[in-house]
């Protein structure tokens, strides 16, 4: 089936807040699946560069290596435990690959070194009104000795390092105790893939 051709035109954008998360406002018009053109209408839009994030798989032990930090996005919800258990994510820096990063969050994150990594499909977890881009890895860990406390002072980090079986972290994901977008679509592309990852990285 052929795709029809479609464009979209940005007609304004205006800055309303420069911060860590700058926040525009975007006046655009696009082509209607009806035929013809929107009218111009506007949309806030968070602006945030790329992150990557990887989940640090030990196959020799068939453990997962999880993170629990706390989220002011999951406080302002309204929520009653504002801690999330995630998996390793940060933002790309200018001049920085996708799998540079991953490696280098893991060190600062959760203190593992990255063997191989594997690329999972990248999405956009929120593009109704936020620009981010997700690049998604898997990446092969060596476990033993993995754990404590981390983060980076400058930026009031505090992580919390979990080492446990594949089985349990996706007992706990079945449960609803991991509501983090991104350590959902890992633990749930493991799933699938685990048993493969096992054979190859054995």
């Amino acid at each position: 089936m052929t795709k029809p051709r479609r464009s979209s035109e940005i007609v304004e954008k205006r800055t309303l807040y420069e911060g860590f998360f700058p926040l525009a406002l975007y006046k655009i018009r696009h082509t209607l699946f009806a035929g013809g053109m929107s009218r111009a209408f506007t949309r806030e839009v968070l602006l945030r560069a790329p992150v990557a994030a990887v989940l640090p798989y030990d196959p020799a032990r068939d453990a997962v290596v999880l993170i629990e930090q706390f989220r002011a996005g999951k406080l302002a919800a309204g929520a009653a435990d504002p801690w999330m258990i995630e998996i390793v994510a940060g933002i790309i820096e200018a001049g920085e690959t996708p799998e540079a990063m991953a490696r280098r969050e893991a060190l600062e994150e959760a203190g593992c070194a990255i063997g191989a990594l594997e690329a999972l499909p990248g999405f956009y977890p929120s593009a109704g009104s936020c620009s981010e881009y997700v690049h998604m890895f898997c990446g092969r860990v060596d476990s033993r000795g993995v754990g404590g406390i981390h983060g980076l002072d400058h930026e009031d980090e505090d992580i919390r390092v979990i080492v446990e079986p594949a089985d349990r972290a996706l007992e706990r994901l079945a449960r609803g105790e991991i509501d983090n977008a991104i350590a959902v679509v890992a633990l749930q592309w493991l799933a699938l893939n685990r048993d493969r990852l096992r054979e190859q990285w054995r």
